[in-house]
């Protein structure tokens, strides 16, 4: 096909490209269950017409393969303006792979690409295109990493509150007895008024994780423990929920990849907030199903981390709470995207004068991360 091809009722989509990309990390970092030095960024681009659109995951380079030798052949010569029917067959593709998982956050990163390139064809902000609900997205500042030393640590999180943004969150859990010490110096730097969020990343057992609940909350005045068990112990997250102090919210989410995840946790009662990742989670169309199923549930959606997407999709959810400003993506999106939004009085704004998500690859620059 050629970029001016069309199909009954639009430009067809003729071509889809991806490219993968390692950023090492600024500093050694962990989690209460897992280490990291760098960060991959798997990105797609789609085009149709005179358009081209751009999407993305965090995920493994065997994402960017099943979407070259799998999923860019269920859409090329599809309309492009049917993002939904073009899930659908990608969706449809992968059902012998499982849809956990890699395939999901492949989906995902296609599903941004022609959300965004269906945006740029009616030059029309993606926000815009979805139906804003908000005209902004609040954040919170993230990263807090336990592999940082303690001046590290006051530095990032003081600094996010000095930018004006409300709260921040840290990672807790890899050395249990240390915790208390660190949720302290956190506290620290941040001052009264700002709110301190922790994340265990699944790595506490359920009566470690009410303990150490009961001791944050009145030594740090804690208001969010997000994973305080594993996200698949809905008992225990239900059980955390029901006896932790007022005023400290149970979170979990992230590592949904479809919707039936997301309504077995919201069923069980499992969180007062619900996580949701769009380049997990198989992308805006499956996002915005999300938020549906939160209001549903009268449970409020979080947005997890690649924020210069989930700045327009979640402007479109109505029950939202706000958005993970996480230090790694938030870098890594200011290297690679030339119009990336930042933080302005403790919230993104998308830019309605840009068509799309308003970001563009600068390849010259991503070339030297090339996988």
């Amino acid at each position: 096909m050629t970029a001016t091809a069309t199909v009954a009722g639009g430009p067809a989509v003729v071509r889809v490209d991806v490219s993968a990309y390692t950023i090492p990390t600024d500093f050694p970092e962990s989690d209460g269950t897992f280490e990291w030095d760098s960060t991959t960024i798997v990105v797609v681009e789609a085009e149709a017409g005179h358009a081209r659109g751009l999407g993305y995951t965090y995920a493994d380079t065997a994402t960017a393969e099943l979407v070259r030798s799998r999923l860019a052949p269920a859409v090329e010569g599809r309309d492009a303006m049917d993002v939904q029917g073009s899930w659908a067959a990608m969706v449809e593709g992968i059902r012998n792979l499982g849809r956990p998982g890699i395939a999901s956050m492949a989906v995902a990163a296609v599903d941004v690409a022609l959300w965004d390139l269906k945006a740029h064809l009616l030059d029309v902000p993606l926000a815009t295109l979805l139906g804003r609900v908000h005209d902004e997205v609040p954040l919170y500042g993230s990263g807090g990493f336990t592999s940082y030393p303690l001046d590290r640590l006051q530095a990032q999180l003081g600094g996010w509150v000095e930018q004006g943004i409300p709260a921040v969150k840290m990672k807790i859990g890899r050395d249990p007895a240390e915790d208390p010490r660190r949720v302290a110096a956190a506290r620290e730097a941040i001052g009264p008024d700002a709110e301190l969020f922790i994340d265990a990343n699944g790595a506490y057992g359920r009566k470690q994780a009410l303990r150490f609940a009961e001791r944050f909350a009145a030594e740090g005045r804690v208001t969010w423990f997000e994973e305080p068990v594993s996200s698949d112990d809905l008992e225990g997250l239900r059980l955390l929920r029901d006896r932790a102090p007022a005023g400290m919210d149970i979170t979990a989410g992230e590592y949904g990849y479809d919707i039936v995840y997301f309504r077995r946790m919201l069923e069980a009662g499992a969180v007062d907030v619900l996580q949701a990742d769009v380049t997990r989670c198989a992308g805006i169309t499956e996002l915005l199903r999300v938020g549906a199923l939160c209001q549903s549930h009268n449970v409020t959606l979080s947005g997890h981390t690649a924020p210069q997407i989930h700045a327009h999709a979640l402007c479109a959810v109505g029950p939202l709470e706000h958005l993970e400003y996480f230090h790694d993506h938030a870098r890594i999106e200011r290297m690679l995207f030339d119009g990336a939004l930042e933080p302005a009085g403790g919230a993104l704004r998308p830019d309605l004068s840009r068509p799309g998500l308003g970001i563009e690859l600068k390849r010259a620059d991503a070339e030297r991360y090339a996988v």
